[in-house]
């Protein structure tokens, strides 16, 4: 495939000092301040799980630090999709993947999925 250089998009190097998020605590902060933003309904359980839905009932995501059947699978973030058409999808995130990179694939997800 040839694309021309102006198709691409612009290649974006942050300083070193600004990849602080690359080694994050893994709170769960950047992903509920998000979703809280976007008015999705947010339930904690006693466990310290929580648990997400979007307001129009297609999305769920799921931080799951204290599941055992999640732990077990090295799994801390869980999201579900349930499209209005097609087929419904799941992308799980490891216990090392900074919440940040979660927050941003949610952020893409609510700004184009056509659930």
């Amino acid at each position: 495939m040839n694309a021309s250089a102006t198709l691409l998009p612009a290649v974006v190097r942050p300083a070193v000092e600004d990849r602080h998020w690359l080694s994050s605590d893994h709170g769960a902060s950047p992903v509920l301040d998000l979703l809280h933003a976007l008015d999705w309904t947010i339930v904690d359980t006693p466990e310290a799980n929580v648990h997400a839905t979007s307001p129009d009932g297609h999305v769920y995501i799921g931080w799951l630090p204290e599941d055992p059947a999640a732990w077990t699978h090295g799994i801390a973030w869980r999201v579900q999709v349930q499209p209005t058409e097609g087929d419904a999808w799941v992308q799980e995130f490891g216990i090392d993947t900074p919440s940040e990179a979660v927050a941003g694939f949610v952020a893409a997800l609510v700004t184009h999925c056509p659930c």
